[in-house]
């Protein structure tokens, strides 16, 4: 695909030039409407490089991943499928990875997901016969030919896998060492949660550096605009792990109320603007779910993306050259 301004788009395609990348997230409707994942994506087009289709987020029922991948595709978009282990045993997240290669999907992103508890099935029964660990190794399985049980394939899929990770959640001396395993396992490329604080941010990506991560793996910083002070104290209060500073609360307390959704939008412009200056940050990941009408705005005005020219180049140098000799044996990346 190719942007507005003639760029060559695609996640693995920005990753190994080491250009900085941008992904964001489509939501699938809570219903069989095709249109409502077509208007998103036609929002997104030309300014991200891949979009996450989210699967049952939140452990609220939407239309498949799949399917909005397949549509996102039918509207210019690079898809980036979501896998979660909740609501699949082995077998069915095996066979879901080889349908996503078998229709094109380029991407996937592999994670445990939220329990039904949490969601609006709550007497769902939870099934994690797997964990996002689990599932990128055998994500890796499958691309280098096999089964996990250890029958080979026919034809190999040749996604590329990522993996999430939360910088903030405690134990934060843990949150490395778990990215290190998921890297091992096979991730490509892991997207975060929401980063408000940059500088605890920064000590993340230093124990990323030490453990030899980074040389290896591309780190895409999750942002997003605040853009109301319910959103505000609903991060704060009802999402484990997400870490908002002080400095961030009270400058968004600190303006008219008809002036919030401006100041959130502003401060995640600056934000990503920080990010693109540290090394080892390879891009951002933009979750803005029900506003992708303001994601080409945040970008344009960061002066990130496909869309807005693409002249900005991360600083992971070491790991854009490693996923540009990834073979279909994905055998290069895992420890």
């Amino acid at each position: 695909m190719t942007a507005r301004n003639g760029t060559a788009t695609g996640l693995r395609g920005a990753l190994a030039s080491g250009r900085f990348a941008v992904t964001a997230e489509i939501g699938p409707p809570r219903g069989a409407d095709p249109d409502a994942v077509l208007r998103k994506a036609a929002e997104l087009r030309g300014w991200i490089d891949a979009a996450n289709v989210t699967d049952n987020q939140g452990a609220h029922v939407r239309m498949s991943s799949l399917a909005g991948c397949l549509l996102a595709k039918q509207a210019g978009v690079e898809p980036v499928m979501q896998l979660t282990c909740r609501d699949r045993n082995r077998m069915a997240l095996q066979s879901d990875l080889l349908a996503a290669g078998a229709l094109g999907v380029p991407n996937v992103l592999l994670l445990t997901g939220d329990h039904p508890r949490f969601g609006d099935h709550p007497e769902a029964k939870p099934v994690f016969d797997l964990d996002g660990v689990q599932l990128t190794w055998t994500a890796r399985t499958l691309r280098d030919g096999a089964l996990m049980s250890g029958r080979r394939l026919s034809a190999r899929p040749d996604w590329l896998i990522g993996a999430v990770e939360n910088p903030f959640a405690p134990p934060t001396a843990f949150r490395a060492r778990r990215t290190a395993k998921k890297v091992a396992a096979g991730a490509q490329f892991v997207q975060t949660q929401f980063v408000f604080d940059v500088e605890l941010f920064e000590r993340w990506l230093a124990d990323l550096r030490a453990l030899g991560v980074l040389d290896r793996c591309a780190v895409l910083a999750g942002v997003g605009p605040i853009r109301s002070l319910r959103m505000l104290d609903y991060l704060r209060s009802s999402v484990p792990g997400i870490h908002v500073p002080e400095r961030v609360v009270r400058r968004l307390r600190g303006v008219p109320g008809d002036r919030v959704a401006r100041e959130g939008v502003d401060l995640c412009v600056e934000t990503i603007q920080r990010l693109a200056e540290l090394p080892g940050v390879a891009g951002v990941h933009v979750m803005a779910v029900g506003y992708e009408r303001g994601v080409p705005d945040i970008l344009q005005r960061a002066g990130v993306g496909p869309g807005a020219g693409g002249g900005r180049f991360a600083r992971a140098s070491a790991a854009a050259a490693h996923l540009g000799t990834t073979t279909r044996e994905g055998s290069g990346h895992a420890g």
